[in-house]
């Protein structure tokens, strides 16, 4: 279980989604309405939709060779933490967008691309993921958690062009067959094409 793999309370997130759980005074009424939706770790300041976890460097590699990641390609990370992997993009040749509801990360982000010397190829935004246009991305990257993803897979198939690719670190996406599935040091990815 994540949670418990993270030493968080997940009772304790959960009871805070339950609806009838009356609001305390340290709750926004819209935060609550987020997390009854998109659950505990909805995209607001106050709760995010997955904790920052980075992605081992050889696993982002893998991840962008899957993709087939290179000049030409616009490369959106939704929830870019750190900005790793729109980093190595940018590497490539690719242009890039990290997005981030966390203002700490990117402040990272941003640190790390100006000291990797590819601001003239990232960009770097404080949004929540699910308010992020995602027309003109070839690729999109992920590492969220099953439900972000699921609430996500409409979206990424009716906005992204023919051809686009979705590759997710960790999770999967109901009733969207990958292209590619691998595991990689133990930790699995997946490919989607956009038909």
């Amino acid at each position: 279980m994540i949670g418990a793999a993270m030493g968080m309370d997940i009772g304790k997130e959960q009871d805070a989604v339950d609806p009838t759980h009356p609001t305390t005074a340290a709750e926004d009424p819209e935060d609550r309405a987020f997390k009854a939706l998109r659950g505990p770790w909805a995209g607001t300041p106050h709760h995010f939709d997955a904790p920052f976890w980075p992605t081992p460097e050889p696993l982002v590699e893998r991840m962008l060779d899957l993709a087939r990641v290179g000049p030409g390609d616009h490369l959106i990370d939704l929830g870019c933490g750190d900005g790793r992997v729109v980093i190595a993009a940018a590497r490539r040749g690719a242009t890039a967008l990290g997005v981030d509801i966390d203002s700490e990360r990117i402040a990272e982000a941003e640190a790390a691309a100006h000291k990797a010397g590819l601001e003239h190829l990232v960009g770097f935004r404080c949004e929540d993921l699910f308010a992020t246009r995602l027309d003109g991305a070839s690729v999109v990257t992920l590492y969220l958690l099953p439900l972000p993803n699921r609430l996500l897979a409409a979206r990424l198939r009716a906005e992204l062009a023919s051809g686009s690719r979705v590759i997710s670190h960790a999770f999967a996406m109901p009733d969207w067959a990958p292209r590619a599935h691998e595991t990689v040091d133990g930790r699995e990815v997946f490919l989607w094409v956009v038909d």
